[in-house]
């Protein structure tokens, strides 16, 4: 999907439990993940928040992770068999050009989107595979680091989203980080 990919290896300090301290991954998730949901996450490095978003929706539930680096998939899939939860996980290779998610259109219940529109050549596209996979009225968290995105760059992803049939509709306060809550409007 991008020539600036995150290295798979740096995916071991993705998932540090230091990080936990600065971000963490269920007080972020719990007000948007219900048990029964059916999530997708791009981008999901060896899964920092997979895990815990495998733990809210719960066994009814699904998560859709799709990474561009089968290394990444991998560790995921470890962690996750080690964590009881690859049950509730459907970790799927991206191409350079698609998430492969077409069979998911109007199925996906909440998007987590979490520093990674910034690793991509288009965020229309992106953007517009995510809506087209969103239910009406569901909502995307979206997220990207203020280290390695600026406020412009980020307002213009923001308007990629919005082109997308995403509409703003808060600001939550996410350390180190620019953050909006997206919906797809009916």
């Amino acid at each position: 999907m991008s020539e600036r990919v995150c290295p798979w290896w740096l995916g071991y300090l993705l998932v540090s439990p230091i990080r936990r301290l600065l971000q963490n991954p269920r007080e972020m998730l719990v007000p948007y993940v219900r048990e029964g949901m059916t999530v997708l996450e791009p981008g999901p490095g060896m899964g920092f928040f997979t895990l815990e978003l495998a733990r809210l929706v719960g066994p009814s539930g699904r998560v859709v992770a799709v990474d561009l680096q089968e290394k990444m998939l991998a560790r995921l899939k470890r962690r996750a068999a080690k964590a009881g939860l690859l049950d509730r996980i459907v970790a799927r290779p991206a191409t350079s050009g698609s998430m492969g998610v077409a069979d998911l259109a109007g199925k996906v219940d909440f998007a987590l989107v979490f520093a990674v529109v910034h690793e991509l050549p288009d965020a229309g596209s992106f953007f517009h595979e995510v809506a087209t996979t969103l239910k009406p009225g569901a909502r995307a968290l979206f997220v990207e680091p203020t280290g390695h995105v600026k406020s412009a760059k980020f307002e213009a992803e923001l308007r990629a989203a919005v082109s997308a049939g995403l509409k703003p509709i808060e600001h939550p306060s996410i350390r180190r980080s620019h953050a909006v809550l997206l919906e797809k409007e009916s």
